[in-house]
């Protein structure tokens, strides 16, 4: 059992991470000692990305207690780099965090001198001057690098940097090389973010933290018009949509809405946000001390040209039914909202798939290009098709008469009229699909209720003695 974070307190008394637990109790009796949790660790290091979001999308994690914020283009923002640092480790400080943060103009420079120096902003071009004094394992490298390093004399970043490139990667690996290298700038290093950057944002600070649910919407109108401009430029049109809210004690609550079509209208945008919101509230939306940034982004967008008006006064159905496939998706969620797809098979129970309406949309066949049922004739499919079809006890001719009476969930049919055969023979170009050809009839019992069943099986040539099922119910 060995010491794996201490607090301030613990430290005073000369505790340290790594020492032996019986070692540091013999010191301290009293020492007040918790289990360590590292999945416990890793979500608080993943809340607390979620929170440093406000400041860059580009948050990388650098487990187990530090993150990388790639804040290029964004500290002006929060009036340069001096500022934008203090501001985040104030905030973290009055959230109950101990943070030292350093920016720099490479991640192993601020990595070293948030680490093991004073912090705060590395002048660019004064990477080396302030790297050169810190010790070795500033250069993130392995506890056995470091102590391989330590036992032939090179102690800090000064000593190794002076020393011939060949020797050192043949003896200590071009892990050592490498890790000097993107420190000073002569390799470059990118940061991994936790969530992919938006393709578009805009957000709104407040000087107060704002908790009233009629503040969010209107400044999720504002944000939407500001996409709209951007989006019209690039000739583009939002397909997932994020709000983010950010609370004033680092909650980060987001919501995310899809379309079924590209859009950019800023009363859409607004419209499916706020059904989306309507959901939340009440059931996990808690604004808490207020939020302090509302952000709205655009995680995915597609190609949406103008289109031109119609003048005849007819609506436009298809967009009709999409903005409602939008506003349920947005309550509902979008894979709870489907849509029956047709697909190429002549097996009743394949010729369709359920898929998420909003993906269909592109795929599926128009009202107009599908075919239209001939309403003189009778159905020639049921109503109502079994999830699976179910076996039946059935009395029939031999080899292909029809039915003659079946049981079917223990009760017993008596068949008036039968139409059929309708064959349907197995998909051969379809491999691992093995089946037997069916033979299809529509029955009627005493009662008038009709029934769609099914002979699995040619009698004689596939089988010996074919099964019957029940594949579905007539209106």
């Amino acid at each position: 059992m060995r010491v794996s974070a201490v607090d301030e307190a613990a430290r005073g008394l000369g505790i340290k991470v790594g020492m032996g637990l019986a070692d540091a109790r013999a010191m301290v009796p009293s020492l007040a000692v918790d289990e360590a949790d590292e999945a416990a660790d890793a979500g608080l290091l993943a809340a607390v990305a979620d929170w440093a979001d406000r400041y860059t999308p580009l948050v990388g994690l650098d487990p187990p207690d530090g993150l990388i914020l790639d804040i290029t283009g964004c500290a002006h923002l929060f009036g340069g780099e001096a500022a934008l640092l203090a501001d985040c480790l104030e905030r973290l400080e009055g959230q109950g965090f101990a943070a030292r943060g350093a920016v720099a103009g490479t991640v192993g420079a601020a990595w070293a001198a948030a680490r093991f120096d004073r912090g705060g902003v590395v002048a660019e071009g004064l990477e080396a001057e302030r790297l050169m004094p810190l010790p070795i394992a500033a250069l993130r490298l392995s506890a056995e690098t470091v102590a391989a390093l330590a036992r032939v004399g090179l102690k800090t970043v000064a000593d190794v940097a002076g020393q011939p490139r060949a020797p050192l990667t043949a003896r200590f690996g071009p892990d050592l090389v490498r890790r000097l290298d993107q420190a000073l700038g002569r390799l470059g290093e990118s940061i991994t973010p936790r969530l992919p950057a938006p393709l578009a944002i805009a957000e709104r600070r407040f000087a107060e933290p704002v908790s009233r649910l009629d503040d969010v919407e209107a400044a999720v109108v504002s944000l939407a018009a500001s996409l709209a401009a951007g989006l019209d430029g690039r000739g583009e049109g939002a397909r997932l949509l994020e709000l983010s809210l950010f609370r004033a004690d680092g909650h980060v609550t987001r919501v995310e809405v899809g379309t079924a079509r590209p859009i950019r209208d800023p009363s859409s945008m607004v419209s499916l946000i706020g059904e989306r919101l309507a959901t939340r509230v009440g059931g996990g939306l808690d604004p808490g001390y207020g939020y302090d940034l509302v952000r709205l982004s655009v995680l995915l967008a597609a190609r949406l040209d103008g289109a031109q008006m119609d003048l005849s006064g007819e609506t436009d159905r298809t967009a009709d039914v999409e903005r409602l496939v939008d506003r349920l998706g947005a309550r509902f969620g979008l894979a709870a909202v489907t849509r029956a797809l047709p697909l190429d098979s002549h097996v009743p129970e394949l010729t369709a798939a359920l898929v998420p309406a909003a993906a269909a949309a592109e795929k599926a066949l128009s009202w107009a290009a599908a075919p239209r049922p001939d309403f003189g004739e009778p159905p020639r499919f049921p109503a109502r098709l079994l999830a699976e079809p179910e076996p039946v006890e059935t009395v029939a001719g031999v080899p292909d008469g029809p039915p003659l009476r079946f049981r079917w969930r223990r009760v017993l049919y008596d068949v008036m009229r039968a139409e059929g055969p309708e064959r349907i023979a197995p998909e051969w170009w379809k491999t691992g699909e093995p089946g037997f050809t069916r033979d299809y009839f529509r029955v009627e019992d005493a009662e008038g209720r009709r029934f769609w069943m099914f002979r699995d099986g040619l009698y004689g040539r596939e089988v010996d003695q074919p099964r019957w099922y029940l594949h579905g119910l007539f209106a």
